[in-house]
């Protein structure tokens, strides 16, 4: 995940995120993180989707984040976790928002583009 800092740098993170029937991507995100500001300030994002057995090929999405909410029940991140891990989210501590992202435009490169 790509987000713009205050004074212009991109910055890059490894993020969880699902693609929604609806066509937007749901993030969760730790409501103290830095690109958290960042959104608030430039809601303009970036994720690059690598494929499991190729990093080479990918899907990049670029887009803006539309809506940035607080994660109650943290059912949000557990779904995310789910996804990924099979089991709820562990750290029960931290405050943590959903972040929905509008996909403007993407592209897809390596042997995805087969598909």
């Amino acid at each position: 995940m790509a987000t713009v800092a205050a004074d212009g740098r991109p910055v890059t993170v490894a993020t969880w995120y699902l693609l929604e029937e609806d066509g937007h991507v749901t993030l969760g995100l730790d409501a103290k993180r830095a690109r958290l500001k960042h959104l608030h300030a430039d809601p303009r994002v970036s994720l690059t989707v690598l494929a499991r057995d190729d990093w080479y090929s990918h899907v990049s999405l670029q887009g803006r984040v539309l809506s940035i909410t607080d994660d109650v029940g943290l059912r949000d991140i557990d779904r995310l976790a789910r996804h990924y891990t099979g089991d709820a989210y562990t750290n029960r501590e931290r405050a943590r928002v959903t972040a929905q992202v509008e996909i403007e435009r993407w592209h897809v490169w390596g042997k995805l583009r087969d598909l």
